[in-house]
């Protein structure tokens, strides 16, 4: 039988945040740009119980949770708590698929042997995390992936679920179907009104009725909810994609304005992927309009990248491709796809001028991390780094 773990940090920036600084700690604290028109981050648990959550308008978070305090995201700084985090896990098995810097999954079937069941290596993670990095995780254990998610969820923070084989359908029957992945806002209501309120239903479901809101996928959800899941925790699945974007508090109304933020952008995307250890070939620009409309254009280079000034000139480039004559920008960004692990690959007569933008990247990922992201900023930016 096999045993997967999922971990999930609770409330992971927000606790950073928390630990780093004492006078922050049970405080509600919101993590997120000073924007009232940007998104949060991150809710600590002091600010959940009125409503803020994380992916919420700042705005909005701040009436529900007037009191909160608001943290600008240090990134670099969650990426390095992230690789200890990961770490830890690594102590118990290779078999470690990321999902995000704050979540993974774990198997740990061919590690009882040496560390004992699912359910002792999971309270001997919990613990590492917490004694040696002074933060909480959650975690689920079950024979699959999708239940072992659901499982590290139900009882947040700090918590601790065991789900047997035996008990699988059991325990998912009465919960609610937006536990379903992928079951969203605009797909529950649907099935809803056929009826169906909980997993238990999805499960007893007819396919054909399923298959007619869900199309295809009505197979796949229904044997989810049965507790049927054979997919294998990969450690080779990389992220999908890496990507900076943020919602200004005025909207942007001339070009050049519009290509500091891709430039801006370009830079912490490239950050990350030093830290990481990424290279991208496709880029990807996306713009929101004051109205809402939302555009985004593509463009996969002939060789991988990983560094700011390649970035950027796509972006630029790819920035042609939209209307700004007298448009109205609320949101931009900037985002990398189809990764690959390590820096790019080297070619038979060296870029003199890419090796020295990749040594470059280095040196200021590691002044970002040293210096909590305001060690080094490009001239370009000097003026609007002033006026934010």
């Amino acid at each position: 039988m096999r045993q997967i773990l999922h971990v999930d940090m609770d409330a992971f920036f927000a606790s950073v945040e928390q630990r780093d600084d004492p006078s922050l700690r049970g405080r509600p604290v919101l993590v997120g740009g000073p924007s009232r028109r940007g998104v949060v981050c991150a809710a600590s648990y002091e600010a959940r119980p009125s409503g803020a959550r994380s992916a919420m308008p700042m705005g909005e978070a701040l009436r529900r949770c007037p009191d909160a305090v608001v943290v600008p995201p240090r990134h670099g700084r969650y990426a390095e708590v992230s690789g200890s985090v990961f770490q830890i896990f690594h102590r118990y098995s290779p078999l470690v698929q990321g999902l995000s810097l704050d979540e993974a999954f774990v198997d740990v079937t061919e590690s009882r042997s040496l560390f004992g069941d699912g359910e002792t290596i999971a309270r001997a993670i919990k613990k590492a995390i917490r004694d040696e990095l002074g933060l909480n995780a959650s975690a689920g254990v079950a024979p699959c992936k999708f239940v072992a998610k659901v499982a590290s969820d139900l009882k947040k923070p700090d918590a601790l679920v065991v789900v047997p084989e035996a008990d699988v359908e059991a325990f998912l029957a009465p919960l609610a179907i937006e536990r379903m992945w992928g079951v969203g806002p605009k797909t529950a209501p649907k099935l809803r009104e056929l009826g169906y309120a909980t997993l238990g239903d999805l499960a007893k479901a007819r396919r054909f009725d399923l298959e007619r809101v869900l199309g295809t996928w009505g197979e796949h959800i229904q044997l989810l909810a049965r507790g049927i899941d054979d997919r294998s925790v990969d450690p080779d699945t990389l992220s999908k994609s890496i990507g900076a974007e943020e919602t200004y508090e005025e909207d942007l109304t001339t070009r050049e304005a519009i290509e500091q933020t891709l430039l801006q952008h370009a830079g912490r995307v490239a950050q990350r992927m030093v830290r990481e250890g990424y290279s991208a070939r496709t880029v990807v620009v996306k713009v929101k309009y004051a109205d809402f409309t939302l555009r985004s254009r593509r463009v996969t280079l002939p060789e991988a990248v990983a560094d700011t000034g390649s970035i950027y000139e796509a972006a630029r480039e790819l920035l042609e491709k939209f209307d700004l004559d007298h448009a109205r920008v609320r949101l931009t960004g900037v985002s990398v796809a189809e990764l690959f692990e390590g820096p790019p690959p080297r070619t038979l007569f060296p870029d003199v001028a890419a090796e020295k933008r990749r040594k470059l990247e280095s040196l200021v990922a590691n002044v970002a991390d040293k210096f909590g992201g305001t060690g080094i900023t490009r001239a370009t930016l000097l003026g609007r780094d002033r006026a934010r």
